[in-house]
């Protein structure tokens, strides 16, 4: 038979009620004969516990008893408890306001404990849990067929709807987060991918530049003539500097001595200087910045050669 949640004590005891979380716990503790009155005051559940004996209410076995069934009880919204000792008296109405007017003549001991915070997801997962059990334990009551319709067309819209909102919700904000953790771990990796890679452009170890090099230096020696034929610049420095390093790569090819490797810095570094002078109005500026600091790296480089064949 499907549960009525409103005569379902623990599960009032799980949405915050204080009246069901004291019959849940004078229920676990009938058999050590400890009775319990609670009051929320100011975010805090004061808990009064009682019995005959003070062996009954002996504090080191009775707050992890608590302790525990508070914890499996998760109560929604109440964190902060604080557990107080006294042998039974009479009924009292106003106990709470007895105990803090004469603390040490009221209780025998008091202690605080705090309940562990549910995370954003944990509580949404059991938001959606809740919201699950209670379309699955619903009872309708017998009606004829057509009225069963029409309250099942009324309510099970309203329930899917919010449900699938808050699946969508979840799933938006973990992708968030997703992003911003894959944004702080790889943008510098992404970042130094795009730079280029001029590294292996100049190889002086071997005595030559690689024959794509050349090619590609080639290739934008005429792209930059061509430039110079359509923006008629007088002088166009950008060419001067490709042509200037064309030279280099085929001297480059065949130095040999000390000599040859530092006539080959020289016009590295002429082919860098002139590439320093682009305007920045030229149509190729930004890669003439690069090429100034390439072509310097090869110059540095034929020198370090240069000193290695003295």
């Amino acid at each position: 038979m499907m549960v009525d949640r409103i005569n379902d004590i623990f599960w009032q005891a799980q949405q915050g009620s204080v009246a069901a979380i004291i019959q849940v716990l004078n229920q676990r503790l009938a058999d050590s004969g400890v009775r319990t009155r609670a009051i929320f005051d100011n975010g805090v559940l004061q808990l009064l516990c009682e019995a005959y004996t003070q062996e009954q209410l002996e504090k080191t076995a009775l707050v992890p008893q608590i302790g525990a069934i508070l914890k499996s009880i998760a109560p929604r919204n109440i964190y902060r408890i604080n557990i107080n000792s006294r042998i039974v008296r009479e009924q009292q109405l106003l106990w709470l306001e007895e105990i803090h007017r004469d603390p040490e003549n009221q209780l025998l001991w008091s202690e605080e404990i705090i309940l562990d915070k549910p995370g954003f997801f944990e509580q949404l997962i059991q938001d959606l849990q809740e919201r699950k059990i209670e379309t699955a334990k619903t009872n309708f009551p017998k009606v004829n067929a057509s009225h069963a319709i029409i309250i099942a067309n009324k309510n099970k819209p309203k329930k899917s709807v919010w449900g699938w909102i808050l699946l969508a919700t979840s799933i938006c904000m973990f992708l968030a987060m997703v992003s911003v953790a894959l944004y702080f771990l790889l943008g510098d990796r992404l970042k130094e991918l795009q730079q280029p890679d001029n590294s292996q452009s100049f190889i002086p170890a071997g005595k030559s530049l690689d024959a794509q090099n050349t090619n590609q230096l080639t290739s934008e020696n005429s792209s930059g003539e061509t430039n110079q034929n359509r923006v008629m610049r007088s002088p166009d420095y950008f060419a001067s500097a490709v042509r200037i390093a064309n030279e280099a790569a085929d001297v480059g090819k065949k130095a040999k001595t000390s000599t040859q490797w530092l006539e080959l810095a020289a016009n590295w570094q002429r082919a860098s200087d002139l590439m320093a002078k682009v305007q920045p109005n030229h149509s190729r500026y930004e890669e003439a910045q690069i090429r100034t600091k390439l072509y310097r790296h090869y110059s540095e480089e034929s020198q370090k050669e240069a000193e290695k064949k003295k």
